[in-house]
């Protein structure tokens, strides 16, 4: 385990080989990051609670625990960035990380200054939704650009990072029906290619904790062939 002495974000690397991690370390060090290294998946969890990173780096196969599994359970109590790394290419794999709380994937082999800008692009990403909100926010909706904490009627519901920056820009136009390329648009800066079938993994996870929280309201309607929309009045 290393740490730098740095005060900017803090990336978490989680991966067993010891050269690569050994290389990520040295170009995000480079690129003025702290940095934690930790090989074994049974010290993630703990170490997140105690030393809470801006950014995960987290592989997928783990000696001790699973990627897959570990993002799971970080999902029960933290919202920070996970980028998932992996071998795995099929998309089934890409989209079972989102599904298990990833907010981004890359494969292996990979460029480390590829792993650099996509850390960069998600910090990027944690500020506010440059347009504004609407003001009725759903009745007891309320997104908090500040903090990234999204709330129905006091309780905190429990978004990733890119599934709250998805509802704040379904929320800017309630009705207004986005394509998945205007939410691609809207929510990567950094020209990466995106699938349909990424921005449909994550309105499904979005949906599943809006229900578990608002279970008679639909508030993202799909619409076939065209894509999503945010109805707080149906």
């Amino acid at each position: 385990m290393n740490l730098t002495n740095s005060e900017s974000a803090l990336v978490l690397i989680v991966e067993d080989e010891a050269k690569l991690s050994a290389l990520l370390d040295e170009y995000l060090t480079a690129s003025n990051y702290r940095t934690l290294q930790v090989a074994d998946g049974l010290d993630v969890v703990g170490l997140v609670r105690e030393r809470t990173p801006d950014v995960i780096l987290l592989d997928l196969m783990l000696p001790g625990r699973d990627g897959m599994d570990i993002c799971r359970e970080l999902r029960t109590f933290s919202n920070v960035p996970i980028i998932m790394m992996t071998a795995r290419v099929e998309e089934v794999d890409r989209l079972l990380g989102l599904d298990a709380g990833a907010d981004d994937y890359i494969c292996k082999p990979y460029s480390p200054r590829e792993v650099v800008a996509r850390v960069k692009a998600i910090l990027r990403r944690r500020g506010p939704v440059e347009t504004s909100l609407p003001d009725h926010q759903s009745e007891g909706l309320v997104l908090e650009p500040t903090t990234m904490r999204a709330s129905w009627n006091g309780m905190i519901l429990d978004l990733t990072q890119f599934e709250w920056k998805l509802l704040a820009a379904l929320m800017t136009s309630p009705g207004r029906i986005f394509s998945r390329s205007q939410l691609v648009d809207k929510l990567y800066d950094d020209g990466r290619s995106v699938t349909d079938r990424t921005i449909d993994s994550h309105i499904r996870n979005l949906r599943r904790k809006l229900e578990s929280a608002v279970p008679e309201k639909e508030l993202i309607r799909s619409v076939y062939g065209v894509g999503y929309s945010f109805e707080p009045d149906k």
